[in-house]
């Protein structure tokens, strides 16, 4: 916990450069870039606007915080909103997404966080892989229903669990119309790691026979500036993860701006008639890059090849 800790310190204090706030809400002013090393007058300080523009203005209208000292894992960040794209015209079922989740947070079979769904609205309509995870709502019903408060949501918009306080009632699996929570029928396997395992709801790691698991949208990465498992993993760029708060997503080779991409795409969320307000949001799948290959679906999750019958 306390390398954890000191990872989050140094990422706040270098990794965001947000070592200011803004004191005076009539700047209209949003997030801090940081101190210029050059060009600005003695007493002045850059911070951008949120209409993106950066401005100077004179340091006696910032102040000092130290977020660390207030960083709370059941709190999140107070300045951030995660959210996730996924192109649906990217995917082919690949799976690389669901071996590098899989793998860092060590679950295999059916208690993948992460499946990919062959979809087809109709035998008239042509069918499409559908990569699906925890929507990390804004209004949870998996939140409301758990009797000892082991599921909430933070600041930063994501939804986790503490497997401490999971007393394996499953009420939040049976109220999540999505479907994506897990329960660890047996005891995990043990974990010979260096460094691991300090247990934390931000990592879920080790897992806790008898209680609920779920995509956690990877906080301890978002912690270090970096992106999650699926993310990286994914080949054809398929899924995008950003802050939006900041308007921007990247799927790591492209940074594009979220409401903009959203609006050009036509994106959607899932059965939003439920008002469930999901932070996943979705890109249609057309205009597709690859054909549909239905024989991908035999790849095996963890070593890429397609599985082999028994003669």
């Amino acid at each position: 916990m306390e390398d954890l800790l000191n990872q989050r310190r140094k990422f706040l204090s270098t990794g965001l450069k947000l070592g200011l706030v803004v004191a005076a809400s009539s700047l209209g002013l949003a997030k801090v870039v940081g101190r210029s090393k050059n060009g600005l007058e003695e007493g002045k300080v850059e911070l951008m606007t949120s209409d993106g523009k950066v401005v100077e203005v004179d340091e006696s209208e910032v102040q000092e915080i130290t977020m660390e000292q207030d960083y709370n894992v059941r709190e999140g960040f107070s300045d951030k909103k995660m959210v996730m794209v996924i192109d649906l015209a990217k995917c082919k079922n690949a799976k690389k997404c669901v071996s590098s989740c899989s793998k860092m947070h060590h679950v295999s079979g059916e208690n993948a966080w992460l499946k990919v769904y062959k979809m087809q609205d109709n035998p008239n309509s042509a069918p499409y892989w559908q990569p699906t995870l925890c929507m990390h709502c804004d209004e949870p019903p998996c939140v409301k229903v758990c009797p000892v408060d082991a599921t909430f949501k933070r600041r930063d918009g994501i939804v986790l669990i503490d497997n401490q306080r999971c007393i394996g009632c499953r009420f939040c699996m049976a109220a999540c119309p999505y479907s994506t929570r897990v329960f660890n029928w047996s005891e995990p396997e043990k974990i010979n790691e260096p460094g691991c395992c300090d247990y934390s709801p931000e990592t879920g790691v080790p897992h806790e026979m008898g209680t609920v698991s779920k995509c956690d949208f990877c906080p301890d990465k978002v912690a270090k500036n970096e992106l999650p498992d699926c993310v990286t993993a994914c080949p054809n760029g398929v899924f995008y993860f950003g802050d939006k708060y900041e308007d921007t997503v990247t799927n790591g080779e492209e940074t594009v701006r979220l409401s903009a991409l959203l609006k050009e795409k036509s994106g959607y969320r899932l059965m939003e008639e439920l008002g469930t307000a999901p932070n996943v949001y979705y890109l249609p799948p057309v205009d597709r890059l690859e054909e549909f290959e239905d024989g991908l679906e035999n790849y095996n999750e963890f070593n890429m090849l397609p599985e082999i019958e028994e003669q």
